[in-house]
């Protein structure tokens, strides 16, 4: 997932980050559904999940947008206080304290001017992202319940194309029918979409949410790589700190939920 985002940041002097979003939506959308060749459940509540799951999907998309303005890294990191909050809902334990002072130690490292400060519009597009990952959490394994394969997920993501096609038209126009905008997107939609909600479903029906929740904390971590790697970008030691802290706090949310959480 991240360095397919690290990849789709490559792309915005081609078709910008609304245009990124549509061809990696749209184009994991055609897999998708060609893929699973899925029907439209019957019942509006099945219905209204597969709406939601596909609007939190398109939300977790910001993330793009906020890539103008912010590394990787630092992204991810701020992306990731969703689940993080997700984790904590509810909690009335004072342990739990912990963690969510340890988070906020680690936004203020993040963002904190020390030199240049982030630039807001940057960091409230990845709080939307965030939250937008959160709701993905929380419906996700709701979603998979609905059938066995990889349908509702089709759908979902055929609706989140949906959403973010009219800002991509406004964007980048006729620009993403180009080859250079529609090979690379087919990779990314392929790399940063296909591929890791298929294995995140099936994850999330395997596995207890605490061990997948456990692996999504060391998403900061894999983001500052892949950052690092695929676009030169290097975090100041404060920002490092402020990842690590982040990722820290959401471990240890996750890891000390209790059994029936």
């Amino acid at each position: 997932m991240q360095f397919g985002q690290a990849w789709g940041k490559h792309l915005f002097g081609v078709v910008g980050p609304a245009g990124v979003v549509t061809l990696r939506l749209g184009l994991a959308a055609a897999v998708l559904l060609a893929l699973w060749r899925p029907r439209i459940p019957a019942g509006w509540r099945p219905r209204g999940l597969i709406v939601g799951f596909g609007t939190a999907i398109a939300a977790m998309n910001i993330i793009y947008p906020a890539l103008r303005y912010l590394p990787l890294g630092v992204a991810v990191s701020l992306q990731l206080l969703g689940p993080f909050t997700v984790a904590l809902a509810g909690s009335r334990r004072p342990r739990d304290v912990v963690w969510a002072l340890l988070s906020g130690a680690g936004v203020l490292l993040l963002c904190a001017p020390s030199g240049p400060a982030p630039p807001l519009v940057g960091v409230g597009l990845a709080l939307l992202s965030a939250a937008g990952m959160g709701g993905y959490l929380l419906l996700s394994r709701r979603a998979g319940e609905l059938a066995a394969d990889g349908a509702p997920l089709a759908l979902a993501v055929a609706w989140a194309a949906v959403l973010a096609l009219p800002f991509g038209i406004a964007e980048s126009g006729t620009a993403l029918l180009s080859t250079a905008a529609l090979l690379p997107g087919l990779g990314l939609a392929l790399l940063s979409a296909v591929v890791p909600y298929s294995l995140e479903l099936m994850a999330l029906r395997r596995l207890p949410p605490r061990a997948v929740g456990v692996m999504q904390s060391l998403e900061p971590a894999v983001g500052a790589a892949a950052g690092l790697l695929l676009l030169s970008e290097v975090l100041a030691d404060r920002q490092v700190a402020g990842l690590c802290c982040v990722t820290l706090a959401s471990a240890g949310a996750v890891l000390t939920r209790g059994r029936g959480g």
